[in-house]
């Protein structure tokens, strides 16, 4: 067995970084220019708009009404939030710094600049092409505006199984596998353990459906998000004197043709970008598609107004949390010294993390940061069985019912599995299908790309008749 999951490794391994993140780099960076440039650079010329319009309307009681046609506005961005502010913010960013190096902090924030606008455009599709499904309730992603929008429906088809197997992978095993590795280092659990305790309480929430999913993560995803930021600065402020070292690292190596851990002269900067590119969006989801499958649950309208939420996202989860928690990881001993030694750090991922955080809080850093990956996989894990249960629902739609309850069982069965996996395949798994998925829908951005602009224009038109885009249109 160990033989055959080394070779899975070898395979996925060959194919992830010699085709599938290569095609994902170069198209996700692409598609982000030129939603930018036909957006007229709208996440940096809206961002006043869009930060008034998110975090400044919280408190509005629209934000929070809810429906039997969806969830609330707020739900739907918690649970969008639940997919996004999760390992990758903890485990993710570790993995990216032993990986690629310092460097690939600099790339991350290049590709969430990009992905605010990337995902803007996916919410925005999702709204304007969603459905109502058997039950009432609305239903939307990639595979609708692919279908609606675009019109080839085998391509929505393609979009709708890549999603649903890469659920199980990025959204679940990944996941579960991270909270056992935490615990395990932090309190001495064996992994078959937490699994059990994992897909007893998954299994209970995803059984209720959307509506419990959402209400979960509302109040689940803002309690963890505001400790984990927290705990992050007061790091950071007992790491201060580091910090300008950190980001001249950052700088340094994002063009350093030196690998940062060894390996072939001329390959630093490629290797910076590709995992830095890569947990960027495995972070923020821009540009995966799967994020927008949340969004199009919302009761909103307005696709331009959810829309907003998605520059918000990216922002929150890559410039500031990504961030925050990369720099505490740089500014470690645990990290540095190994950094210095031109040697890989003896640990990865949320392990590596919550020693760093450990260094600079002790006693309670590790055991609190083991506690916020805890729980921001588990918020993960809820979010992704929602997107998964839609494009099972899009499949299938003739056996709707027995699909959903068939998938919600095999995904519950792969939080053990993902606990209990070896990290490496796990990751590549995850890896290869977040690539498959993304595929289909950046050609879909690009091609619908004038939608997005039009229905930008008419909105701010309504909403403002001396708006920018009226001006310059006459």
């Amino acid at each position: 067995m160990a033989a055959v999951m080394k070779a899975l490794d070898v395979a996925l391994g060959f194919v992830y970084d010699n085709i599938l993140s290569i095609m994902m780099m170069v198209l996700l960076i692409a598609v982000g220019i030129y939603l930018s440039v036909r957006t007229r650079f709208f996440q940096f010329r809206r961002f006043g708009t869009v930060m008034k319009g998110t975090i400044g309307s919280l408190f509005d009681k629209k934000n929070h009404e809810k429906s039997a046609a969806g969830v609330s506005p707020f739900q739907a961005v918690t649970t969008a939030l639940a997919g996004t502010i999760g390992t990758g913010s903890i485990a993710g960013l570790a993995t990216a710094l032993v990986s690629g190096g310092p460097g690939a902090i600099f790339w991350m924030w290049i590709s969430a600049l990009l992905g605010m606008v990337t995902k803007y455009s996916e919410i925005v599709l999702s709204m304007k092409y969603r459905e109502k499904n058997i039950g009432g309730a609305y239903a939307g992603g990639p595979m609708y505006y692919i279908k609606n929008g675009l019109g080839v429906k085998w391509l929505a088809i393609v979009f709708a199984v890549f999603a649903m197997i890469a659920c199980i992978g990025t959204g679940n095993a990944t996941q579960s596998n991270s909270i056992s590795g935490i615990i395990e280092s932090s309190f001495g659990v064996a992994p078959w353990i937490t699994g059990l305790i994992l897909t007893v309480i998954v299994g209970a929430v995803i059984l209720g459906g959307v509506k419990r999913i959402a209400s979960v993560n509302e109040k689940l995803v803002p309690m963890m998000a505001i400790f984990f930021v927290l705990a992050s600065l007061v790091a950071l402020v007992v790491n201060a004197g580091r910090i300008p070292m950190a980001f001249g690292l950052i700088f340094k190596e994002a063009f350093n043709f030196r690998a940062a851990f060894g390996g072939a002269a001329g390959y630093g900067v490629l290797t910076a970008m590709r995992y830095g590119i890569g947990r960027g969006v495995f972070s923020n989801e821009a540009g995966l598609g799967s994020a927008p499958i949340a969004h199009a649950a919302s009761t909103t309208k307005e696709p331009v107004k959810q829309g907003m939420w998605g520059v918000f996202e990216v922002f929150i989860t890559t410039i500031v949390i990504c961030t925050i928690s990369g720099l505490v990881v740089l500014t470690s001993d645990v990290y540095l010294s190994a950094f210095n030694a031109g040697v890989e750090p003896s640990l990865t991922g949320a392990s590596l993390s919550g020693a760093a955080y450990g260094e600079a809080i002790p006693y309670v850093g590790e055991i609190g940061i083991a506690v916020a990956t805890v729980f921001f996989a588990l918020s993960t894990i809820l979010g992704w069985a929602y997107y998964g249960e839609v494009c099972v629902g899009y499949i299938f739609k003739n056996h709707v019912l027995g699909a959903v309850a068939t998938y919600r069982l095999l995904y519950v069965a792969f939080v053990f599995v993902g606990a209990v996996a070896e990290i490496q395949t796990v990751w590549l798994v995850a890896d290869c299908f977040n690539a498959l998925m993304a595929l289909p829908n950046l050609v879909a951005l690009i091609a619908l790309s004038g939608v997005v602009v039009q229905t930008t224009k008419d909105y701010f038109e309504r909403k403002n008749p001396l708006s920018d885009e009226l001006k310059d249109n006459g």
